[in-house]
C-alpha cells in the first residue's frame, strides 16, 4: 500500500483527460483551432485503439477494448501496489498507464467511442489525432520500456535506486 499515493497521479491524468475531451466537444463541434504550424485542436471520434486500429471492425471491439481494460487495469494496480518504494519512475509510469487506460474506458463505456482532439502535423501529413489519456498511455509505456531496457527485464537495476 506504499505506492497507493501514485494513483493520485492516476485521478490526475482521468481528470485533465476528461475536463480536455468535455471541452473538445463544446468548443471544437465544426470547427478547427489552429495553435501553431504543427498543432490544431480539432475533435475527433475513435471507435478502434491507437491509430483508429480496428475503427472499422463492425462494432465488436468496443466490447473488446472494454474487456482488455476492465482486465488490464487491475494487473496493473496489482504491479504498482506491490513494486518496491524505490522504483518511483516505474510507478510513475504504471500511473500514468492507469490513468490513461481509465480515461479511454469511460469515453467507452459513455459514448462507445473514444474522443480524441490533438491535431500534429507537418504540412499535409497529419499524425493521428489523440488525446491526454493516450498520451499519458504512450509515456507510461515508454517510461516502462527504458527502465527495462537500462535496466535489464528485470527492472533490479543492479542495486540502483533509481
Amino acid at each position: 500500500m506504499r505506492n497507493l499515493p501514485w494513483l493520485g497521479l492516476s485521478l490526475l491524468v482521468l481528470g485533465l483527460d476528461q475536463l480536455g475531451k468535455h471541452w473538445a466537444q463544446r468548443a471544437l463541434t465544426g470547427r478547427v483551432l489552429r495553435v501553431a504550424d504543427w498543432f490544431n485542436l480539432v475533435l475527433a471520434y475513435n471507435e478502434g485503439a491507437a491509430f483508429s486500429f480496428l475503427s472499422e471492425a463492425g462494432g465488436w471491439q468496443r466490447a473488446f477494448f472494454i474487456a482488455v481494460t476492465v482486465v488490464v487495469v487491475p494487473a496493473l494496480l496489482v504491479w504498482l501496489l506491490r513494486l518496491p518504494p524505490r522504483r518511483p519512475v516505474e510507478a510513475a509510469a504504471l500511473a500514468l498507464v492507469i490513468g490513461g487506460a481509465l480515461g479511454n474506458l469511460v469515453d467507452r463505456v459513455r459514448l462507445g467511442r473514444v474522443v480524441d482532439f490533438i491535431d500534429w502535423h507537418l504540412g499535409s501529413w497529419h499524425w493521428p489525432a489523440f488525446n491526454l489519456a493516450d498520451a499519458a498511455i504512450t509515456a507510461g509505456a515508454v517510461l516502462l520500456l527504458a527502465r527495462m531496457v537500462l535496466h535489464g527485464g528485470s527492472g533490479q537495476g543492479h542495486g540502483s535506486s533509481r
